[in-house]
């Protein structure tokens, strides 16, 4: 198993929904826990963790819970009601549960997508006229009120 896959797996394991996490892989045991520190044993231990504190990127947050708000269908996003308006939502803005974030066009049809969390924009993923997938992330909202 090399260094970029456990960075992988562990990449993977902070965005996932788990708390914990236990794999061997020949001479690597990898457990993992959002409760405790996470620790690597391996025969190659000491290369392996300091790789991994020189290049991890999974850094633990004491920050409000993500929410991700997905596109319920493919179409073209769009920030406002028209090409000059405003837009309906700003990086760091508060927002309220059904606060419109966006437009999807799909097939002609204007299709709003509300908020569905209290809380304030972490980050919006998609650009006026980009081309949004089925349950694609188009905002992440820090979670007030936890």
């Amino acid at each position: 198993m090399t260094l970029k896959e456990i960075q992988k797996i562990i990449k993977d394991f902070e965005e996932s929904e788990l708390t914990e996490l236990s794999l061997e892989f020949d001479d690597v045991k990898l457990r993992l826990s959002k409760n405790k520190v996470s620790e690597v044993i391996s025969n190659k231990t000491e290369e392996i963790k300091e790789n991994i504190k020189d290049n991890n990127d999974v850094k633990p947050e004491i920050n409000l819970p993500l929410e991700e708000i997905k596109s319920p269908l493919v179409g073209t996003f769009y920030s406002a009601n028209n090409p000059e308006g405003e837009p309906f939502i700003k990086v760091g803005q508060k927002i309220k549960k059904g606060d419109s974030l966006c437009i999807i066009e799909a097939m002609k049809i204007m299709n709003e997508i509300t908020s569905s969390v209290d809380g304030i924009v972490e980050k919006i993923h998609y650009e006026n006229g980009e081309v949004v997938g089925f349950n694609d992330v188009v905002v992440t909202v820090k979670k007030d009120g936890i």
